[in-house]
């Protein structure tokens, strides 16, 4: 028994005003758990695809006009091929993030026992976080890889894996006949994925006072002190950076870029500024787009830094240079 996500199929002639999201599919992944966290995306069309790469295509080739990706997990880190793809692929702006807690459990054929299965199949990364669990109450088990969480699931379906079970995001029971032997498998109850919705570029909304502005930054040069000298255009202006990831250009050994999220708006008057620093700092700077914090927690800084502070020194600045009286 197989159910649908609100909508795989591409948009009709009379369905033209609606809108399209590509996720990563089949049905039942985290991702597409995500997405149902978009509220403009309900009742939508939804395009599952099968990787990162062509989730974005379908956005910047105007196949949809949204994705949704993964980008970062509180145990693996940042999703690597989503950040090189933000890197290298112009014209997305992402519009939101979204957290999903990571959790997994382990399915197999109707009617099969927990006490039969020997052979579990996985996707790695899932595997990883779920191999305390295995070990404890499958101890003579053997792994199977598998393309994706939800692929594991649906080779037992479609009879193509030779596994006894699986190991899945909960969501796939909700699309797919499949016996639950075990639930909450993961080796790490506070495990989340951090997603975000891409769109192309478009004008970033205006400031809520709970902002994140996600770039990717390239140093000029390689020589002693060059990060410190990148990170000190947010220091100086009192940004606060929440991710700071490096990752290799590919054309040369030692070149690397950075995927950096800071605290703040790019209307917020230390941040446009920091912005202006890193553009005179950096050959190749990547603004992929200033959104709402998924938790919705207020950024707070010192007084020092407010607009306010950036406001007046400019306007002494501009009275020194004109030659006002007092300036």
């Amino acid at each position: 028994m197989t159910s649908a996500p609100p909508t795989t199929v591409a948009p009709a002639a009379s369905a033209t005003t609606r809108r399209t999201y590509s996720y990563l599919g089949p049905a039942g992944t985290f991702t597409e758990a995500a997405l149902a966290q978009v509220t403009e995306a309900r009742d939508q069309i939804w395009r599952p695809v099968r990787n990162v790469g062509e989730a974005l295509a379908d956005v910047v080739e105007g196949r949809s006009d949204a994705a949704m990706i993964a980008i970062e997990n509180s145990v693996d880190g940042g999703v690597s091929t989503a950040q090189d793809a933000l890197a290298t692929m112009p014209g997305l702006r992402i519009v939101g993030e979204y957290l999903v807690p990571v959790s997994f459990v382990l399915v197999g054929r109707p009617g099969t026992r927990l006490s039969e299965v020997s052979l579990v199949a996985a996707h790695p990364v899932a595997y990883a976080q779920c191999l305390q669990w295995l070990s404890a109450n499958l101890p003579e088990h053997a792994h199977l890889p598998a393309a994706s969480n939800v692929a594991s699931a649906v080779g037992i379906v479609d009879g193509v894996s030779d596994a006894d079970a699986a190991i899945a995001p909960p969501g796939i029971l909700e699309h797919y006949d499949l016996e639950l032997l075990a639930e909450g498998i993961g080796d790490n109850v506070n495990a989340v994925t951090r997603f975000v919705l891409v769109s192309r570029t478009v004008p970033p909304a205006p400031p809520t006072g709970a902002d994140k502005t996600s770039l990717i930054v390239e140093l000029p040069e390689d020589h002693p002190g060059a990060l410190l000298e990148l990170l000190e255009q947010f220091a100086t202006r009192g940004v606060n950076l929440s991710l700071l990831a490096s990752r290799p250009i590919g054309d040369a050994l030692g070149r690397y870029r950075f995927v950096i999220d800071a605290d703040g708006h790019i209307e917020d008057e230390r941040m446009a500024d920091a912005l202006l620093g890193l553009r005179r700092f950096s050959p190749k700077v990547i603004f992929l787009g200033s959104y709402p914090r998924a938790d919705r927690a207020v950024v707070h800084y010192p007084d020092r830094y407010s607009d306010e502070v950036f406001v007046e020194a400019r306007d002494w600045l501009r009275g020194l240079i004109s030659g006002e009286p007092g300036a």
